[in-house]
């Protein structure tokens, strides 16, 4: 039932809820799908467009990090031109970036078109999440919603791959990009039939902080990919990682002074939200990575097809989607702070699991058992800890907050690949690009996907080190008896 009084008779009947959710999650399966839709493509692409093994995770991080670094900028459009209107403008802008993505015949046209749908996505995503928290009460209802908007967020990446794999074997690459293109115009159709608008807000728009914020983590990813490129000694590496720290320090600086801040700092006194952010950075960054490594793995070691690839993943994603309804009575039951918790904790097994693979590990039970247990911990986490970053927000604040959950999903998946990139590098390994390798590159490149699966289990770890941190109760100060004070 969504939040308000019934319209009175006469008025326009507002659209059900149910329609309401579908558009939403429609939407945000399309944006978060399409960072995950080309992995399975990687290798195709690579030979297609003469990418180099480093150069590669740009296909990823060029979406993710305009994505990320600009849905704060998102957010702050809906709040003040209407969420509706942020939506459908940034459906419109993704629906043509991915139509000139598919027809991308350089590494150059490819990236930018890439970099355009992040644009498009940080618009009309933030929307989306507002539009849920506005349009659903706070109690069972808006956890129902939260529990599917969730699984979309965690269980819509495995969907794409498994997607990506399809078209690339069936079709082509560029299938992956093309597909958006009717979906998008449906969207654009029901948006202003479905979806309702919010007044304008008075204000002015950041860009100042949102490009400082934005050139500040494209720099520090670039280094990271230097890196791995070229050694952490280089110039270039060096000054990349530089001119980050410059960026982010001139970025938090202009927020502190800004009259309408992009990042309003004041969401972060709450030590239970800037947990549930960083946590999230850090939980997505070693989900996407697994995805990005183990898909190679399958290709590259494996010999699988793209679209086997894909269908590989097809047990995790199962059971993250059937968690929708287990959730919100799991939640009811243990409460937030507990389910997140046991989710962490069980997915941090499964990946720590998937991390022993090698040459010749065989796909049940040692990768399929892992990437279950994966898709439980997630499906159980990823609702409880979206709730956690817009949990008590002021309504005003709405939109910012949705866009720094957004954000720090998008940030996580762009530096968790570009950290895990340098560090299977530093196996001495290839970061396979190719098709079926063979001989000693096999064996190398298993190594090298170990190597990164270890770093993905360790950013969980971290997660789960951050999220318990951040629900710890204080320890009451002991106030002293009148009595005692009186001696």
């Amino acid at each position: 039932m969504p939040a308000g009084p019934a319209a009175p008779s006469g008025a326009v009947s507002r659209p059900h809820p149910t329609l309401v959710l579908g558009v939403i999650l429609a939407t945000y399966l399309m944006i978060v799908l399409d960072a995950s839709v080309v992995i399975t493509a990687l290798p195709s692409i690579a030979q297609g467009l003469d990418f180099s093994p480093a150069a590669l995770s740009w296909v990823q991080s060029a979406y993710a990090l305009t994505f990320g670094g600009l849905l704060l900028l998102g957010a702050r459009a809906g709040d003040l031109l209407g969420r509706r209107r942020t939506f459908m403008a940034g459906i419109a802008l993704f629906t043509v970036a991915s139509f000139l993505g598919g027809l991308a015949d350089t590494q150059a046209w490819l990236l930018g078109a890439r970099a355009l749908q992040g644009v498009g996505a940080a618009i009309a995503a933030p929307s989306t999440l507002a539009l849920l928290t506005t349009s659903f009460r706070e109690g069972p209802e808006r956890t129902r919603a939260l529990a599917a908007y969730s699984a979309v967020a965690g269980g819509g990446g495995s969907v794409g791959l498994v997607l990506g794999g399809m078209l690339t074997s069936w079709i082509s690459w560029r299938w992956g990009l093309w597909v958006n293109v009717p979906v998008g115009a449906l969207l654009l159709w029901l948006a202003p039939r479905v979806l309702p608008e919010t007044e304008r807000r008075p204000g002015r728009f950041d860009l100042p902080g949102a490009a400082t914020s934005t050139a500040g983590m494209t720099a520090l990813v670039y280094g990271f990919v230097r890196a791995a490129e070229s050694g952490w000694g280089d110039a270039l590496t060096v000054a990349s990682f530089a001119a980050a720290v410059i960026l982010l320090a001139a970025f938090v600086t202009l927020e502190r002074r800004a009259s309408h801040p992009v990042t309003p700092l004041r969401l972060f006194a709450s030590r239970r939200r800037s947990g549930a952010y960083l946590a999230r950075m850090l939980v997505v960054g070693g989900m996407f990575s697994m995805f990005f490594f183990l898909s190679q793995y399958l290709q590259g070691v494996r010999g699988f097809t793209p679209l086997q690839a894909g269908l590989a993943f097809l047990p995790m994603t199962a059971v993250m989607f059937s968690m929708v309804r287990v959730v919100p009575r799991l939640a009811a039951r243990w409460g937030d702070a507990r389910l997140l918790l046991t989710g962490l904790a069980t997915a941090f097994a499964g990946m720590a699991w998937l991390s022993r693979l090698a040459e010749t590990t065989s796909f049940l039970p040692d990768i399929a058992l892992p990437l279950v247990l994966i898709g439980l911990g997630m499906g159980a986490a990823l609702a409880p800890l979206t709730a956690a970053g817009i949990s008590g927000v002021d309504p005003a604040d709405a939109g910012a907050a949705s866009g720094l959950v957004n954000a720090a999903q998008q940030l996580g998946v762009s530096l968790g690949i570009s950290i895990l990139v340098t560090v299977a590098a530093s196996s001495g390994a290839p970061a396979g690009t190719g098709l079926e390798l063979h001989g000693a590159a096999r064996g190398a490149l298993a190594d090298s996907v170990a190597t990164a699966l270890t770093g993905s289990a360790a950013l969980l770890a971290l997660g789960l080190a951050v999220i318990a941190a951040a629900l710890r109760r204080p320890r009451p100060v002991a106030i002293p008896r009148l009595t005692e004070v009186a001696r």
